[in-house]
């Protein structure tokens, strides 16, 4: 086995060059210590919030054009909110998590990490602009004066900060707690209460069959994994928020090592054989698919893949409604998988 310090850019393609950008509108931020969370939404105040850098972002009034990181854009689709454009790491059209939203008035403007058209976000005139800042280790450590999560460089990055302010959302750590800082700068930007609490109840009522059928099915193992030419990259539960969420419900996720490098533990093809372990693969929809696994000589007899026991499943979405029909879609192949690997 072999691992590394890769992060979760290793689902991208690459980085690419920076686009020029002229006649760009400067808007600014001040660094603050407080947590996360809107301290006035608008009115003769003005609107304040401060991100998980500890960054306070202020404006005359609360920001109704945001563009926002796909994960988060989606996010604020989920809750009500359409956003002004959109920047992914894939191309957005194409992406099925966008499949029920109309995007007819959003403008697309980034399709691969780092590659954002930046005059065709300063066209968009959004009033913020929403992306993620990772940690760089399992204690939760974030590199605040690195480049943020999406952007080429900080070149680029300060280009995008003239446009408008950058909110920066932590996404590590506990699950429910990604989900909570979503929805509370979600709500900062307008989204209903009622609307998030109505998510939030059928994301509690998915939790609870999801945690049931674990209960029914202790001995499936599933494991979440990336993989490509180079080898396999196997999630490391308690470092990504979604599967550490899912195994406080109960999911038994593959885990073979707890300390070591952060994120990931990597295999090479020729040591593939040795995380063979789970009964279902939750595959990355990025990178190599079933097709491409079966044709490495050293995983093609994997019991799960010859069991065809293979789930293609996209980056997480870290909403009430998105995680709801991730754990119904989780606790339907829990209960109807077959345990290929005893023991």
């Amino acid at each position: 086995m072999t691992t590394s310090s890769l992060t979760r850019r290793r689902f991208t393609a690459g980085l690419a060059g920076t686009a020029l950008l002229t006649a760009l509108t400067a808007c600014g931020g001040s660094g603050d210590d407080t947590a996360d969370g809107a301290s006035d939404q608008g009115g003769a105040g003005g609107w304040t919030y401060t991100d998980g850098r500890g960054v306070t972002l202020e404006l005359d009034a609360m920001p109704t054009r945001i563009a926002a990181f796909a994960d988060y854009a989606l996010v604020l689709l989920s809750y009500g909110i359409t956003p002004v454009a959109v920047f992914g790491r894939t191309d957005v059209a194409s992406d099925p998590r966008f499949a029920e939203h109309d995007l007819s008035d959003v403008a697309i403007v980034g399709n691969a990490y780092g590659e954002i058209d930046l005059e065709a976000l300063a066209t968009a005139a959004p009033e913020l602009i929403i992306t993620g800042i990772y940690p760089t280790d399992r204690e939760g450590t974030l590199d605040t004066e690195g480049v943020l999560y999406a952007f080429a460089d900080l070149e680029q990055q300060g280009q995008i900060e003239k446009i408008a302010p950058v909110a920066a959302v932590v996404v590590g750590g506990a699950g429910l707690e990604v989900i909570e800082a979503l929805v509370e700068l979600s709500e900062a930007v307008g989204a209903d209460p009622a609307a998030i609490a109505s998510a939030k109840t059928g994301f509690e009522t998915a939790r609870d069959a999801l945690t049931a059928a674990c209960e029914a099915r202790p001995e499936i193992e599933l494991t979440r994994l990336y993989a490509d030419a180079s080898g396999i990259y196997l999630v490391k539960t308690a470092d990504e928020p979604v599967t550490q969420m899912y195994a406080e419900f109960g999911v038994r996720l593959t885990t073979l090592v707890t300390d070591g490098d952060f994120y990931w533990d990597i295999y090479s093809w020729e040591n593939a054989a040795d995380m063979m372990t789970g009964d279902v693969l939750l595959l990355s929809d990025e990178g190599f698919q079933q097709a491409d696994m079966e044709a490495q000589p050293t995983f093609a007899d994997d019991p799960a893949l010859v069991a065809g026991q293979v789930v293609v499943w996209p980056n997480g979405v870290m909403s009430y409604a998105y995680q709801a029909a991730q754990m119904t879609a989780l606790a339907e192949t829990i209960t109807t998988a077959q345990d290929v690997v005893p023991g």
